[in-house]
């Protein structure tokens, strides 16, 4: 087991993706220099962050290991990925105020046209420059041209979280039914971000 070999391998897979050292290291929760040092053969990663390695890039850990390439049989060669694509007017203020909300930065970064954010290497929201869709038709969804669901475990703690972070427009905390409670944030663009969870009133 070549550890230089290994870090070629680490580097080619992030290339590959388009992603920077920082935006794989933010996705593994190391640091940069770490990454760095994987790719420059100085240094090995541990068990944990080679399962998370293969995990995030959907390779067998032999594949980062020892470069076994792995065939696959054609009866289900089409793997669906799901995500969520969101148009906004103002790119940059929309990318600063998804990486506040979310507590990362955004995985890819694509000239000013698209970002990514990717969580257990999925992707789950993409964010789109109207500004770089020529012919796209994006009339007649007005301002909000999605409602992202998110659910969180306790939603007094992420209410405050929230409006401490002081990013945008929101609700109180609604209580529509016995057993729904949810509050609204406003992206840049006016999108709603729905916001459920748990709820103790006793707290």
């Amino acid at each position: 087991m070549d550890i230089t070999d290994i870090g070629k391998r680490i580097q080619t897979l992030r290339i590959k993706r388009g992603l920077s050292q920082e935006a794989l290291a933010d996705e593994l929760l190391v640091t940069r220099q770490s990454v760095s040092k994987w790719e420059l053969g100085q240094a090995l990663p541990d068990i944990e962050n080679i399962v998370a390695l293969a995990r995030y890039f959907d390779v067998p850990t032999d594949a980062i290991l020892t470069g076994e390439e792995i065939t696959f049989s054609n009866s289900n060669n089409q793997k669906l990925h799901w995500g969520m694509y969101l148009i906004v007017k103002d790119f940059a203020k929309s990318v600063a105020f998804y990486e506040k909300l979310l507590s990362r930065r955004a995985t890819t970064l694509g000239e000013g046209r698209f970002a990514q954010f990717r969580f257990d290497g999925q992707c789950i929201l993409s964010i789109m420059n109207e500004a770089h869709l020529p012919g796209h038709d994006c009339t007649g969804c007005g301002d909000h041209k999605f409602v992202l669901n998110l659910w969180v475990k306790d939603l007094i703690h992420e209410y405050q979280r929230i409006k401490n972070l002081n990013i945008g427009c929101m609700t109180d905390i609604l209580h529509p039914n016995p057993h729904y409670y949810f509050f609204n944030l406003y992206d840049p663009d006016r999108n709603i971000i729905e916001i459920t969870g748990d709820y103790n009133e006793e707290v």
